[in-house]
C-alpha cells in the first residue's frame, strides 16, 4: 500500500474549461482589470474603461453606457463573445470607435447592443433552429494606436490594451425568448402549419448521473457468474461533457448493501470491479480477501494499475452499506450499518493520475469468467458518476425489508441448527467409542453392538425450550446412525439429506400430499443444514400454496437460499423470474442473465460428469399418446426388443440402447457402465462408425472405464476414414490436447467444420482466442466469435455460451448489446442441464404410473423453473384432475400455468389455443377480452396450426373484426383488410392450407361451404336472376289474367240458358216443390 501523498490538483487548463461551461448567471460578475494606475494629475497613465449595463441579459438593443478616459490619441473596443455547447469563443457583436481629440477627458457612450437572431429570438417559420448560450461575454478595451492599427486581430488588440474591462450577459432560454418581427406576411397555409408547432416545448430526457446497477437482491453463490451492466454516454450534452471532462480526473461514488456469508476462500473474490473493451481491469475493481479485507484497484493514465487494502474487515451475516467514493487521486471507503451509522472508515491519497471511462467496457457484480464472486446476497446498488457524496448525501434505501429480515432470521436459526447438529453427532461418537473399549473385554456386548439397535442419545444437554422449540429435528436426530465412519462429507449437509429424502419418499406415496403441511418444518430443518433441494421445495411449495397458505415473502426467501446455495432449479426459477416479470418479481434481464449463465456453465460441466442424479430432457407431452407409448423401462417392452435387436448384432439397436443407457433416455435409468458394454461390443462387432467413435470418446476420456489412449486413438482414426465428421473433429482434439501439435489440430478441424461439424467450429474458435492458430500472430477475437456463432448456430453449448457472453458485454463489433437474446441463448442451454431432466423423467413416470400425487408434486417444480413443456404438462394435469388442483394448490392451476406456458418462446400451437378460448368465453374469474383471444389465435396461426386461422374466422362470422396489426402480424396483404368476405376466405384457405390436404378436413369443408354461400350471393344479386324473375312473373300475370277472362266467358253462357228455360224451369221447380215442401230452395 503506498504512503499517503498530497492531493492531487487539476491542471489550470481545466479550470478555463470548466469556468466557459458553469453558468454565472445571476451573480454579479463586473470586473475591472487596471493595467496602468487610475488616473491622477501629472500622471501620464491615467487611462480607464467602466461598463454600465441596466439589464445584463442578451437582448437586442441592449443599451451599453460606456466610460472611459484616453491619456493618448486611442480606440476604444467593444465585443461580445459567446459560448454554446458546441463552440466556443465565437464573436457575435464588434464595435470600435476612434478618441483623438477628448484626451484626458471621462467620455460616456451609449450603446445599442445587436446580436445575431438565433440568440435573442424564439424559433419561428423563418428562424428554424435558435440556439442555447450558455454564456456572453462582453469585452471592453483601450488602444493607444495610430488610425492604421484600427482593424487588427482582437487577440494583438486586446492583449496590446492600456485599459480592459468585462462584464458576463445571462442567456436567455429559447422559450423565453420573443418572436421576431419580420414584417413579412405568410400564406395562409404556411402560417397555419407553423402555428400547430409553434407553441409545442421539446422536452429533454429527464437523465441524472444517479443510476441504479441493481434494485432487487442477487444471491451471489461464489461461482464465476454475475451480473454483467454496461453504460452509455448520457444523452444529455452537459453531463456528457462533464464525464468527459473526468476521464483523467474521476470523480464518482459507489454505494453497495451486502450480507456476507463467508469471506473468501481463496486469493480475491469480486465485489464490484470494471472491465475495459480490451477485457482488462479497469477503475474501479473492488474486490474482497481471505481475510475479509477489501482490495481495491485503479488503472493509471501511464498505463499500469496500483491496489490499495483497507485496514477493516467486512463483517459477516448482518446487513451493511459498503460506499466508495473517488475524486481525483483520493479514494474514501466507508461501512454503513443498517442504521445508517458509520462502523468504519478509511481515506487513501495519490499523486498518480487514475484512467477513468465508464463507458469504455463494462461493470460486473459478483463473479465473472476472470475471478470468482463473493459468497453473499447483493442489496440495492447505486452509482453516481459524476458526484462525490458523503455518507449522509447518498440515496440507497434498503428496500424490501420483510425479506431483508427474514433472510436474517434464517441464518440466525440455521446457526442453532447445525451447531446442535454436530454437538449431538459429537456425543453418539463419543459414546460408541466408550462403549466400542468394552467390546474387547465382553463378547456378548460386542454382539449387541454388531447385531442390535444403533446407539441414541437419549440424555439431552440441551434445555427444554429448545429441544420443544426444535423437537421434529432431535427425533429425527434420534432414528439416524451415527456409527458409520467418516466418508468425507459435511456432516451437517448429510443429515439435511436424510431429512430431506425421509421427506419426499412421504410425499411420493398415494396420498403424500395430504401430509404437506406437517412437512414443512422437516423440510426448514434440512434447508438450515444446507441441503438446499428442500429450499427449493420449500420456495415452490410457499410460492403456488401447495398444501399450505400462499406466503410469497417466504417462497422469494428460499428461492434466494437455495440459489446462493447452488441449487441449480432455484437458481432456474430466480433466472425464470426475472426474465418474465411475474409474481412480484421485477423485470430484469441482467439480473436474469445471472442466473441462467450459471446453471448454463453448469450444463456443460454435468454432461462430462457421468455421476449424480442426472437424465437427458427430453420434450414429451402428455397430450402425444405416440411418444408416451415408446416410453419404456429395464423391463419394459421397448428396451427388450432393443436389447434382442442388439443382441443379434443390429447396429441401430446397440446405438440406440447404448445412448439410452449413458444418457438415462425415454424412461430408461442411467447406467453408463451397461451402455459402455454396448459401445464396445457395437464397435468391434457391426464395424458402425459412430459406435466406434463413440468408444473411442469414452476411452479417452475414461468414463465408466479404464483410459485408454492407444485403443481409443485407433478407432477414432478408424471412424474418421469411414468419412464421420465427429471422428475427424476427435483426431484433431487428440493432436491439441495429447500431442500439443496445433497445425495438425488445425488441419482436421477445417476439414470437420466443412463437414457441418459444430464442435469443430468451436474449436478453431478457441485457436484464435488463445493466440495459437498455426501462422497467424496473436489472437483474434473477432475471428473466434465468428466460429463460435457458427458452432452455436449448430447447437454446440460452450459456442452458445460464448456466444451470450458476448451479447451481454457488447465488447464485441459483430455483437452488439442484447441482453435479451443473452439471456434467450443462455435459458437454452440451463434448460438442458440433466439434474432438471432427472426431476422432469420422475415426474412422467409418476404419470404413466397413475401416481397423481407424485407427478403433480415433480410437474411443479419443474414448472416453476421455466420449461414450458412442464408448463403445460402440467396445466393438461390440473385439466384431468381438476379435484386434486382444487384440493392441493392456492393458485389457479390451469390458468396459471398455460399462461406461462404462451409467454415462453417456444410455446406450443394447442397452448395459444387454449388461452385464446380462454379470453373468448372468459374463464373463471378471469374477464373476457376479445381481443386477447384474437391475438392468441393468430399467435397459434403463426405457428402453422390450422385451428387458429379457423378460429380467427369464426371470429369474423360472428360480426366481430378483427384489428389491423393483428392481420399485418399474420403477413395478410392490406388490401384484403377492408373487405370481410376476401378476408374470410384468406383465412379459410390458409386453414385448408394448413391442415391434412389429403382428408377431408373441418377446414377443407368450411372452405367448401364458403365458396357455395359465394356462389349462392353472387346468383341471387346477378343480372340474369332479375330478368328471369321479371320474365316468370310477366309468364305468371298473363296466366292469371287468361284464366280470368276464361271464367268470365263461362258465366255469360251460363245466364243465356238460363232467361232461355225460364218458364217451364220454374213450373218444374214449383210442382217438385209442393210434391217435396221439406226440400230446400236453391238458387244460383
Amino acid at each position: 500500500m503506498r504512503p499517503p501523498a498530497e492531493p492531487r490538483r487539476p491542471a489550470p487548463l481545466l479550470l478555463v474549461l470548466l469556468t466557459n461551461f458553469v453558468l454565472s448567471f445571476g451573480k454579479e460578475t463586473l470586473q475591472t482589470t487596471a493595467v496602468t494606475p487610475q488616473f491622477q494629475k501629472n500622471v501620464d497613465y491615467v487611462d480607464f474603461i467602466y461598463l454600465n449595463i441596466l439589464e445584463k441579459k442578451v437582448l437586442n438593443n441592449s443599451e451599453v453606457s460606456v466610460q472611459y478616459l484616453c491619456s493618448k490619441p486611442c480606440i476604444v473596443s467593444l465585443e461580445a463573445v459567446a459560448s454554446s455547447e458546441f463552440r466556443t469563443g465565437v464573436p457575435v457583436y464588434r464595435k470600435r470607435w476612434k478618441d483623438e481629440k477628448n484626451l484626458y477627458v471621462s467620455r460616456t457612450r451609449q450603446v445599442h447592443l445587436k446580436f445575431p437572431s438565433i440568440m435573442v429570438y424564439r424559433d419561428d417559420y423563418i428562424i428554424r433552429n435558435s440556439i442555447i448560450v450558455h454564456s456572453v461575454i462582453l469585452y471592453a478595451w483601450i488602444s493607444h494606436r495610430s488610425a492604421s492599427s484600427y482593424g487588427d486581430e482582437q487577440n494583438e488588440d486586446y492583449q496590446a490594451a492600456v485599459a480592459k474591462n468585462y462584464t458576463f450577459l445571462e442567456a436567455v432560454p429559447p422559450f423565453e425568448r420573443p418572436y421576431k418581427d419580420h414584417k413579412v406576411c405568410l400564406q395562409w397555409g404556411a402560417d397555419y402549419l407553423w402555428m400547430l408547432q409553434a407553441n409545442r416545448i421539446p422536452q429533454c430526457p429527464h437523465e441524472t448521473d444517479g443510476v441504479h446497477i441493481l434494485e432487487f437482491i442477487y444471491a451471489s453463490s461464489g461461482e464465476k457468474t454475475g451480473i454483467v451492466k454496461k453504460f452509455e454516454q448520457f444523452e444529455n450534452r452537459e453531463l456528457e461533457t462533464v464525464r468527459q471532462h473526468q476521464v483523467d480526473y474521476p470523480m464518482f461514488t459507489i454505494s453497495i448493501w451486502l450480507y456476507l456469508l463467508h469471506h473468501c476462500e481463496k486469493d480475491l473474490c469480486g465485489i464490484l470491479y470494471f472491465i475495459d473493451s480490451k477485457e482488462m481491469y479497469g477503475t474501479p475493481a473492488v474486490f474482497l480477501n481471505e481475510e475479509g479485507y477489501v482490495h481495491i484497484q485503479m488503472h493509471l493514465m501511464r498505463g499500469d494499475d496500483l491496489a490499495v487494502k483497507t485496514s477493516f474487515s467486512l463483517p459477516l451475516k448482518q446487513w451493511f452499506r459498503l460506499d466508495l467514493s473517488f475524486k481525483g487521486g483520493q479514494i474514501e471507503v466507508s461501512s454503513v450499518g443498517k442504521n445508517l451509522k458509520r462502523h468504519h472508515h478509511q481515506s487513501f491519497t495519490f499523486r498518480e493520475d487514475f484512467y477513468y471511462d465508464d463507458t469504455a467496457g463494462y461493470f460486473v457484480l459478483g463473479g465473472s469468467g476472470y475471478v470468482n464472486g463473493i459468497e453473499a446476497f447483493f442489496g440495492p446498488v447505486k452509482y453516481y458518476r459524476l458526484n462525490v457524496l458523503e455518507t449522509e448525501q447518498i440515496s440507497n434505501p434498503l428496500h424490501d425489508k420483510d425479506t431483508v429480515e427474514q433472510i436474517e432470521l434464517y441464518y440466525e436459526r440455521c446457526m442453532d441448527i447445525q451447531e446442535i447438529v454436530y454437538d449431538y453427532r459429537y456425543i453418539v461418537r463419543q459414546g460408541e467409542k466408550t462403549h466400542r473399549n468394552c467390546y474387547y473385554e465382553n463378547y456378548y456386548l460386542e454382539l449387541i453392538h454388531k447385531y442390535g439397535e444403533k446407539s441414541k442419545c437419549d440424555a439431552f444437554m440441551w434445555g427444554k425450550e429448545l429441544r420443544e422449540k426444535y423437537h421434529t429435528l432431535f427425533k429425527l436426530l434420534q432414528e439416524m446412525d451415527f456409527s458409520s465412519p467418516d466418508d468425507g462429507s459435511d456432516t451437517v449437509v448429510e443429515v439435511g439429506r436424510r431429512i430431506f429424502e425421509k421427506v419426499v419418499k412421504g410425499l411420493s406415496s398415494a396420498n403424500g400430499l395430504s401430509n404437506l403441511g406437517s412437512s414443512v418444518p422437516l423440510l426448514v430443518d434440512s434447508s438450515c443444514c444446507g441441503y438446499h433441494k428442500a429450499s427449493y421445495f420449500l420456495a415452490v411449495i410457499f410460492e403456488t400454496g401447495l398444501g399450505v397458505p400462499v406466503d410469497r415473502i417466504k417462497g422469494l426467501l428460499y428461492s434466494l437460499v437455495g440459489a446462493q446455495g447452488n441449487e441449480r432449479l432455484s437458481v432456474m426459477n430466480l433466472g425464470y423470474k426475472h426474465y418474465q416479470g411475474i409474481n412480484n418479481y421485477p423485470l430484469d434481464l441482467e439480473l436474469s442473465y445471472a442466473y441462467y449463465s450459471n446453471i448454463a456453465i453448469k450444463t456443460s460441466l454435468d454432461q462430462h460428469n457421468i455421476k449424480g442424479e442426472q437424465a437427458f430432457v427430453e420434450t414429451i407431452r402428455l397430450m402425444d399418446d405416440e411418444l408416451l407409448k415408446a416410453q419404456t423401462k429395464e423391463n419394459g417392452d421397448v428396451f427388450m426388443w432393443l436389447k434382442h435387436e442388439a443382441t443379434r448384432g443390429n447396429a441401430a439397436a446397440q446405438q440406440r440402447l447404448a445412448q439410452m443407457l449413458f444418457w438415462g433416455q425415454q424412461g430408461v435409468a442411467k447406467n453408463p457402465e451397461a451402455a459402455i458394454e454396448w459401445y464396445a461390443k457395437g464397435a468391434i462387432e457391426t464395424e458402425d462408425p459412430v459406435l466406434i467413435y463413440d468408444y473411442a470418446i469414452v476411452l479417452f476420456k475414461g468414463q465408466g472405464v479404464k483410459k485408454n489412449i492407444k485403443l481409443a486413438l485407433e478407432l477414432m482414426k478408424k471412424a474418421a476414414a469411414k468419412g464421420l465428421p465427429q471422428a475427424v473433429n476427435g483426431l484433431g482434439w487428440y493432436y491439441h490436447n495429447f500431442k500439443r501439435d496445433y497445425k495438425k489440430a488445425a488441419k482436421h478441424w477445417l476439414i470437420a467444420e466443412e463437414l457441418g461439424n459444430p464442435d469443430a467450429s468451436y474449436n478453431l474458435g478457441v485457436l484464435y482466442l488463445d493466440g495459437i492458430y498455426p501462422g497467424v500472430p496473436g489472437r483474434n477475437q473477432t475471428v473466434a466469435a465468428r466460429y463460435f456463432y457458427k458452432a452455436a448456430q449448430g447447437g454446440h453449448i460452450e459456442g452458445t455460451l460464448r456466444c451470450s457472453l458476448y451479447y451481454i458485454t457488447g465488447n464485441m463489433e459483430d455483437f452488439p448489446r442484447d441482453p435479451e437474446k443473452a439471456v434467450i441463448w443462455a435459458k437454452h442451454i440451463a434448460e438442458k442441464n440433466g439434474y432438471l431432466g432427472h426431476v422432469i423423467r420422475k415426474a412422467l413416470n409418476a404419470y404413466l404410473e397413475f401416481s397423481w400425487h407424485e407427478a403433480l408434486l415433480h410437474y411443479i417444480l419443474a414448472a416453476e423453473t421455466g420449461i414450458e413443456v412442464s408448463q403445460s404438462n402440467l396445466a393438461h394435469i390440473c385439466e384431468e384432475r381438476p379435484d386434486l388442483a382444487r384440493k392441493y394448490l392456492a393458485t389457479d392451476c390451469v390458468w396459471r400455468y398455460y399462461n406461462f406456458s404462451v409467454s415462453q418462446v417456444n410455446a406450443p400451437s394447442f397452448a395459444y389455443l387454449k388461452m385464446g378460448d380462454f379470453y373468448y368465453y372468459g374463464y373463471q374469474n378471469q374477464s373476457r377480452d376479445l381481443e386477447l383471444s384474437m391475438r392468441m389465435y393468430a399467435q397459434a396461426a403463426l405457428e402453422g396450426d390450422s385451428q387458429g386461422f379457423f378460429n380467427l374466422a369464426l371470429v369474423m362470422e360472428e360480426g366481430n373484426s378483427i384489428p389491423s396489426y393483428i392481420l399485418d402480424h399474420l403477413e395478410i396483404d392490406q388490401a384484403l383488410h377492408s373487405s370481410n368476405t376476401s378476408l374470410l376466405q384468406e383465412l379459410y384457405y390458409r386453414c385448408w392450407n394448413n391442415s391434412n390436404q389429403e382428408t377431408i378436413s373441418p377446414c377443407s369443408l368450411a372452405l367448401l361451404y364458403f365458396y357455395m354461400r359465394v356462389l349462392w350471393n353472387n346468383v341471387l344479386h346477378s343480372t340474369l336472376i332479375y330478368f328471369m324473375g321479371t320474365f316468370l312473373l310477366s309468364i305468371l300475370v298473363a296466366f292469371a289474367v287468361q284464366s280470368f277472362q276464361s271464367l268470365s266467358g263461362n258465366d255469360s253462357e251460363d245466364a243465356t240458358r238460363a232467361v232461355q228455360q225460364d218458364e217451364p224451369t220454374l213450373s218444374n221447380d214449383l210442382s217438385q216443390q209442393e210434391s217435396n215442401p221439406q226440400r230446400p230452395l236453391v238458387t244460383s
